[in-house]
C-alpha cells in the first residue's frame, strides 16, 4: 500500500519540480530581457532628445512646463475669441476645458467637446491649473539648418573622404589578411604579432611626427592625409578578415588550383565571394568611423573651410547657434541619416560579419 502511494506521489513531485524550473527559467529570461531594454533605452535617450528637439521651435523649447515631445498649448475658439485650454479636475475626472472667464476663486469654462452646454462654473484658482497641450511639430529647423550650415558642401566632402578611405581600407586589409591567412611566409607569426601590437599604440604618440611629415611633403590643408593612410592596412581590420579567411576551407583553394587559378584569381573568385559578410562589416566600421571623425579633419584642414567635413562644420555651427538648439539638433539629425540608411540596408550582412563564424562547407 505504501509503495503504491509513493508511486502516485512521484509524478506529482516531478510535475511540481518541472513547474518550479520553468518559473526559474522564465524569471531568468525576463530579467535579461528587462536589463537589455533598460540598456537600449539608455542608449537611445540622446537620439530621442535630438529628434524631439529638432521638431520644436524656440517657443516650445523655452516652455519649461511643456512635454518633452513637440507640443504647444491647446486653444479653443468660442464666440469669435480664442481661449487657452486647461486640464481641470472635475467630479468625473480630469477635463480639458477652455478658460473663458477668469476669476479669483471661481472661473468659467467651456467644454470644447460640448460648447452648447454653456459656461461651466468651477470653484478654485485657475492659475494652479496646467494647460493642455497638443502635438505640434515643426519642420522649419531643417531648411534653416540646411542653408546656414552649407550642408550640401559638407555632406559631399564627408562622403568623398569616407568612401575613398573605405575603398582603401578594404583593398589593403584584404590583401594583407589574405597573405597572413593563406601563405607560409617566413616569420609570419612575428609579423602578425607586430601588426597587432600597433593597436595599443595611442594616436597621440604618432600625431606630431605624422603631421610634420604630411606638412613637409605639401599635404597640409588637403584631403590626402585623411585618405592615403587608409590604403596601408589597419591592424584591427586585418585581424577580423584574417580570422574569417582562416575559416574558409582550403579545399576550395585546392580545387581552384587544379583548375589553373593563381593566388590572385583565388582571392578574387573564391575568398572574396565567401567573405562578403566580413568585408561588409569592415567597410561599414570604417565608413562610420570616417563619417564621425572630428580630430583628424580639424588638424589637417584648419583654415580650409571649403574642405571641412560634417563633424567640423557642425561644431562651428553649434558654437555660433548654441542659443538655437532646434537648428543644431536638426543639423545633427540630417548628418546621421545616410549612415543609418546604410546600416539598415546592410544590417544582415553586417551582423554576420561581426560574429565571424566562418562559412559552411
Amino acid at each position: 500500500m505504501a509503495a503504491t502511494q509513493a508511486l502516485r506521489a512521484a509524478p506529482m513531485h516531478r510535475s511540481s519540480w518541472s513547474a518550479a524550473r520553468q518559473q526559474r527559467v522564465f524569471l531568468a529570461y525576463a530579467s535579461v530581457t528587462l536589463f537589455g531594454l533598460m540598456v537600449m533605452i539608455a542608449f537611445l535617450m540622446p537620439l530621442g532628445y535630438t529628434v524631439m528637439t529638432a521638431f520644436k521651435d524656440m517657443t516650445q523649447i523655452a516652455d519649461t512646463t511643456g512635454p518633452i515631445w513637440p507640443a504647444r498649448p491647446a486653444t479653443f475658439t468660442y464666440e469669435g475669441q480664442t481661449y487657452t485650454v486647461y486640464e481641470v479636475p472635475a467630479e468625473s475626472g480630469i477635463k480639458s476645458w477652455a478658460l473663458v472667464d477668469k476669476g479669483r476663486e471661481e472661473s468659467g469654462f467651456i467644454d470644447p467637446a460640448n460648447p452648447g452646454a454653456g459656461i461651466i462654473h468651477w470653484q478654485g484658482r485657475w492659475r494652479m491649473l496646467k494647460p493642455a497641450y497638443t502635438f505640434s511639430p515643426t519642420s522649419d529647423n531643417f531648411p534653416l539648418a540646411w542653408n546656414q550650415v552649407t550642408f550640401p558642401r559638407l555632406l559631399t566632402n564627408t562622403f568623398i573622404i569616407a568612401l575613398a578611405g573605405t575603398i582603401g581600407t578594404l583593398l589593403s586589409s584584404t590583401a594583407v589578411a589574405y597573405g597572413l591567412a593563406r601563405f607560409h611566409i617566413p616569420g609570419r607569426r612575428v609579423i602578425f604579432l607586430v601588426l597587432m601590437a600597433t593597436i595599443i599604440l595611442p594616436t597621440q604618440v604618432t600625431l606630431i611626427p605624422t603631421y610634420a611629415f604630411f606638412r613637409a611633403i605639401g599635404w597640409g590643408g588637403t584631403w590626402w592625409p585623411l585618405i592615403i593612410p587608409h590604403f596601408f592596412a589597419n591592424a584591427y581590420n586585418v585581424f577580423l578578415l584574417r580570422q574569417y579567411f582562416m575559416g574558409i576551407p582550403r579545399e576550395l583553394d585546392e580545387a581552384a588550383l587544379m583548375d589553373g587559378a593563381g593566388p590572385f584569381r583565388i582571392l578574387i573568385s573564391v575568398i572574396v565571394p565567401q567573405s562578403i559578410p566580413a568585408l561588409t562589416a569592415v567597410g561599414l566600421f570604417h565608413f562610420f568611423w570616417a563619417w564621425n571623425d572630428f580630430f583628424a579633419p580639424l588638424v589637417y584642414l584648419s583654415g580650409k573651410e571649403e574642405l571641412y567635413t560634417l563633424s567640423v562644420g557642425l561644431t562651428q555651427f553649434n558654437n555660433i547657434y548654441r542659443v538655437q538648439p532646434g537648428m543644431a539638433m536638426a543639423a545633427a539629425l540630417m548628418a546621421i541619416v545616410l549612415p543609418m540608411v546604410m546600416f539598415f540596408l546592410a544590417q544582415r550582412q553586417f551582423m554576420q560579419g561581426v560574429v565571424i563564424t566562418g562559412v559552411e562547407k
